[in-house]
């Protein structure tokens, strides 16, 4: 799992795209201030960052130019509302490796991370992932088996034999054997968070499932499915 630090001074958005970046399988470490940087930042452990510009205590261009004059072999995305052509040709000359405005589709800054570890040589290779169907048991690979629930069997086996894709909350819910029209899709949601943190908790292991809000859910790991 690839180390991320993010540096954003905004509450809301912080925890949001904190929970964007665990979604797509990163480790991330969510910062509000250069202060705060300078305290979590690991240069052994840390490879990639997101970095807002307009800080309360400084310019995130001046850390940038600061971490490339140490050397830090660190892969750089600007994440910022300040977006014009002058503004990202000069955070890409400040040592920025890509500049991205905050108005753009988080889909784009998963594409640029992504290109990023794989310039970096930062991709780690999967395990395969197993859902023991009928014993109620998912196997994390290299952790200790965790024990579902009928209910949780369902969804990662709706998951898990499209893993890779998009699985809709209407298929889902159908697979769950409701009426999705009469289903309250909040219930969903909290099964899911429930499920992310039994998987985590009794195993070590973050539950690979990506939420693309609004539509449906993604097993990003290799996965096989046995009866």
């Amino acid at each position: 799992m690839t180390d991320v630090i993010l540096l954003e001074d905004e509450p809301v958005l912080r925890s949001e795209l904190g929970e964007f970046l665990e979604q797509l399988g990163y480790a991330p470490q969510c910062v509000a201030s250069l202060a705060e940087f300078d305290r979590h930042f690991d240069p052994g452990r840390h490879r990639l960052a997101v970095i807002d510009i307009g800080l309360p205590d400084g310019s995130g261009l001046a850390l940038i130019e600061r971490l490339r004059q140490q050397g830090q072999p660190l892969g750089i995305v600007v994440f910022s509302a300040r977006n014009t052509s002058s503004d990202r040709v000069r955070g890409l000359a400040t040592g920025a490796d890509h500049y991205l405005g905050k108005g753009c589709d988080l889909d784009e800054l998963e594409a640029t991370l992504a290109a990023l570890a794989r310039r970096l040589g930062l991709q780690q290779r999967q395990g395969r992932w197993r859902l023991e169907w009928r014993a109620g048991c998912l196997r994390p690979p290299g952790a200790v088996p965790v024990p579902l629930s009928h209910q949780d069997a369902q969804v990662l086996q709706c998951l898990m034999q499209m893993a890779g894709a998009y699985v809709s909350r209407r298929q889902i819910v159908l697979a769950l054997g409701a009426d999705f029209l009469d289903y309250d899709q909040r219930r969903l949601d909290t099964q899911m968070r429930r499920l992310r943190r039994k998987v985590e908790e009794a195993s070590g292991t973050r539950l690979p499932v990506r939420t693309l809000r609004g539509v449906g859910y993604c097993f990003y790991a290799p996965a096989d499915v046995t009866p």
